[in-house]
């Protein structure tokens, strides 16, 4: 736009005038010029705002052609005003074929389509299932959302449709559907390999277990055989009639009386073996990992002692373990569970020592009646102890600072989801004289 001549370019055009008739023109010329200065400022504001509402057309354009699911703005009376891509793409028909048609026209006269309708007209409405009409035929239903537009005062505008096809929801929820299944059977998986794991860390020690008394059974035994067979001898030579001279011989011989006097004992450390066999056996089928079974009471002392005994069979370095116990500390739930608890913990103290430079290795296992409601037992062990950036983290699925292959990361956390499930709450420190400790406590029965 030109600019406007100047003050002093204008007085020389001027006619011959008065004083006060001059000062008059001068005035309004000066606001001629503040008035045509207002244009041009006004024209400059007017293209900026141009300027911001074309770039904030082209950014909603942009928005709406990037939209997955289906975009559709109707005026008051249901008439189509804007669609965006996925829309058109859905219906296969143009933007001018769709402004300003009913948007009811576009669906497939059923009952979906009837009580789509009928809920359309009391406002908005929430996952509707309707299908399209298209020039190929009927689009896969689409869940349907609508809301209710307004204008700057606040009246009822018109509404705002968005759906997307139910076929794309459903293949995605199948989707999911199998994605958390194949979690959950690799959790169980997992937590099926934690549990054989801890069972092939007590297998060293329930062969030692178990090894004693057979091993004495089986020696007493084939000797009770060879007693068998002496008696034998003996007997067959009574009946058959022998001569006294010769029947005190034979039994001399024999040593019968020696054999007599042996058969009790033989048969009382047979039997004490039987029973040490019975009761191991025992124990191994109450070494249940299950959470099925119904709880029962049990005296956690006597399945604390028995996970020691085992766990502590198997290892390869001499550990000095210290145990003081209650007599009895009777809990309700499942001892094999315990069983297991305490021998993660007494295991990962044997492992933590396996590198520890302090003499003499030690691993104390404590317990203690917990304010009355419950019982606390602590395992303890001289090693190096627990980082500090890793207190928060060993009950971590996965979490394990043992070599690869040498631990799964799950024994501290499936200890405390069945500490957890027994009511109990289990926590991880280091001791002020080092080493680490690891307490939990189960409500009394």
């Amino acid at each position: 736009m030109p600019a406007a001549p100047s003050t002093s370019m204008r007085n020389h055009d001027l006619p011959s005038l008065s004083g006060e008739q001059e000062t008059a023109w001068i005035e309004v010329i000066e606001k001629m010029e503040e008035v045509y200065s207002d244009l041009i400022r006004y024209e400059v504001n007017l293209e900026e705002k141009n300027k911001a509402l074309e770039e904030a057309q082209r950014f909603i354009g942009s928005v709406l052609a990037s939209m997955s699911d289906i975009l559709v703005v109707c005026d008051a009376k249901g008439r189509i005003q804007q669609v965006n891509k996925a829309f058109l793409d859905l219906t296969g028909l143009g933007e001018h074929a769709l402004s300003g048609r009913p948007v009811r026209s576009l669906f497939v006269e059923d009952e979906s389509s009837r009580r789509f309708s009928e809920r359309l007209s009391e406002g908005g409405l929430q996952d509707c299932e309707v299908r399209m009409r298209t020039p190929d035929g009927p689009t896969e239903p689409v869940a349907m959302n609508c809301s209710i537009r307004y204008d700057q005062r606040g009246r009822p505008a018109g509404m705002v449709l968005m759906g997307r096809p139910v076929g794309e929801l459903r293949r995605a929820y199948e989707a999911l559907n199998t994605a958390h299944a194949e979690l959950q059977q690799a959790q169980q998986q997992l937590i099926q390999a934690e549990k054989m794991a801890s069972l092939g860390r007590l297998v060293a020690g329930v062969a030692h277990e178990l090894n004693n008394p057979i091993s004495f059974i089986y020696g007493n035994v084939h000797t009770l055989n060879r007693y068998r067979e002496r008696l034998a001898a003996y007997l067959e030579a009574l009946h058959n009639g022998a001569e006294t001279s010769q029947i005190s011989a034979l039994r001399r011989d024999l040593r019968i009386d020696h054999l007599l006097a042996d058969l009790q004992p033989l048969i009382d450390g047979t039997l004490e073996g039987a029973e040490r066999l019975a009761d191991t056996v025992k124990n191994l089928r109450r070494l249940s990992f299950s959470r099925t079974g119904d709880a029962e009471t049990f005296n956690l002392s006597d399945t604390i002692r028995t996970a020691v005994q085992w766990a502590t069979k198997g290892m390869r370095h001499p550990i000095a373990m210290k145990i003081s116990l209650p007599e009895t500390m009777t809990v309700r739930g499942h001892s094999g569970q315990m069983h297991q608890v305490v021998v993660n913990l007494v295991q990962n103290a044997m492992d933590a020592l396996t590198t520890a430079s302090s003499q003499p290795r030690e691993v104390e296992i404590s317990a203690s009646r917990e304010g009355g409601t419950g019982y606390r037992v602590a395992v303890m062990d001289n090693g190096p102890g627990i980082a500090d950036e890793n207190l928060l983290l060993v009950f971590d699925p996965f979490f394990t600072t043992k070599p690869v292959g040498q631990g799964t990361g799950l024994g501290l956390w499936v200890s405390y989801g069945i500490i957890k499930d027994h009511g109990g709450t289990i926590e991880a420190s280091n001791r002020p004289q080092g080493g680490a400790c690891f307490a939990f406590t189960v409500p009394a029965a």
